[in-house]
């Protein structure tokens, strides 16, 4: 009697989170091309066109989100004048990898470097959120004939005391974590999206229908959400390994983060970043909080186009041109 009093809920919730599963990727279907890479497939939109004077301008967003986070509103500005590439990262949005536990810089950075290759971009301005901070450093040391520049956008770069928020160290428990992931995640996922958001953005104002107009509730997807878990769990550890060869780093850096982050802190990522890579650029902005591509899009914007006319005029003057 009590194993059917415990499995009939759980099987219910398992069958509501995947009817909600469904609803979920028909409310936002997948946008753009699938490009075959080694362990995975990853979702890539274009913006602008092929053939805009300058590097292309790749960008990746950090944790519980897709490339929609990069899109707007950064991504339609900078395509104005700039052809721009938004990768959903291993994992996330329409992009799969084959084992969960890709969850690393190292990894994901290959990926996306075998990605890039595919489309010929060439070097590339190389724009980064948050968790991808660690991503792009790590390609910054890996790869660095892949990119032009670097601008990192309240990254994530150095371990940092405590852990994660407990639930995704739950969901990354054997077993149990698939069970949550299966059960519940969708339903109280759905209940908590805005507040999390709200959270997030602060001390800014979220936008009016960014959870919808991002796309962000895909997140909530058991497939999706391990590997969002996952990615969280690993990268202290993963930081940790990376942080001692920044000083390695010799791609032109930009590091623009918010004064009063309660996400991811200045001080602990952002200042001993840039003092480790030579010549690096930090702008601490005043009152402003994690998201800093929404609260300062014309400074971000301003900053990646002043970077890539330096680019240029360097290319120029080596006759290598573009």
């Amino acid at each position: 009697m009590i194993s059917i009093i415990v499995i009939v809920p759980l099987a219910t919730l398992v069958l509501l989170t995947l009817a909600g599963v469904v609803v979920l990727e028909r409310s936002y279907p997948p946008q753009g091309t699938v490009i075959k890479v080694a362990d995975g497939a990853l979702n890539v939109v274009e913006l602008g066109r092929r053939g805009q004077p300058g590097p292309p301008v790749v960008m990746i967003h950090g944790a519980s989100s897709n490339l929609e986070a990069m899109r707007q509103p950064l991504g339609e500005m900078l395509a104005r004048n700039h052809r721009v590439i938004l990768i959903d990262r291993p994992g996330h949005g329409w992009s799969v990898r084959e084992r969960e536990e890709d969850s690393t810089p190292d990894i994901q950075g290959r990926m996306i470097a075998e990605a890039l290759g595919k489309l010929g971009t060439g070097p590339v301005v190389l724009v980064v959120h948050s968790w991808a901070g660690a991503l792009g450093a790590r390609m910054a040391l890996d790869f660095p004939q892949l990119l032009a520049g670097l601008v990192m956008l309240a990254p994530v770069t150095h371990p940092w005391r405590g852990g994660v928020g407990w639930y995704s160290t739950a969901v990354t428990t054997p077993v149990i974590g698939r069970l949550l992931a299966y059960t519940i995640t969708l339903p109280l996922g759905l209940a908590l999206a805005d507040s999390g958001a709200r959270n997030v953005f602060m001390p800014q104002i979220k936008p009016d229908n960014y959870i919808k107009n991002t796309a962000t509730l895909l997140l909530l997807r058991p497939r999706e959400f391990l590997a969002n878990a996952r990615d969280l769990v690993t990268l202290k550890a993963a930081v940790a390994a990376q942080a001692p060869r920044y000083g390695e780093i010799t791609v032109p850096t930009t590091v623009i983060s918010g004064d009063v982050d309660k996400t991811v802190s200045t001080n602990i990522h952002s200042r001993p970043f840039t003092a480790a890579v030579a010549n690096a650029k930090l702008i601490v902005l005043s009152g402003v909080g994690h998201m800093v591509q929404n609260a300062a899009p014309d400074l971000v914007v301003a900053e990646i186009d002043e970077m890539i006319d330096i680019i240029d005029q360097r290319a120029v003057a080596a006759g290598t041109g573009h």
